[in-house]
């Protein structure tokens, strides 16, 4: 279950991130309440997968899947460079998570 908890954790940390770039420096109403909620959410189910993951290992994972969604969303909907170099590392994040995940003890 923690690792589900982890999953959800980072696509809410994409939701926040994703909210705080909509909101504009906190000068839309609605693009900041999605900020609180989705960061909130995000840190709760966080703290519930370290309770099963190890720490360095969930915050890795955690940190790794909201960096690699918001370059996604970055992409799709904010038009940002999709480079090969960029991808290009991205894939080695990408690949360092499922490798977390492999060996993680727990």
């Amino acid at each position: 279950m923690g690792w589900i908890y982890l999953l959800l954790a980072g696509l809410f940390e994409v939701g926040f991130t994703s909210m705080l770039k909509l909101s504009e420096n906190f000068s839309k109403l609605y693009p900041s309440i999605g900020f609180f909620f989705f960061s909130i959410l995000s840190f709760w189910l966080l703290t519930k997968a370290v309770e099963t993951i190890p720490m360095g290992t969930a915050y890795a994972v955690w940190t790794g899947i909201g960096a690699v969604g918001t370059v996604l969303i970055g992409i799709f909907f904010f038009q940002e460079a999709a480079g090969f170099w960029r991808m290009f590392f991205i894939s080695i994040l990408v690949m360092s998570i499922v490798g977390l995940k492999l060996v993680s003890t727990k």
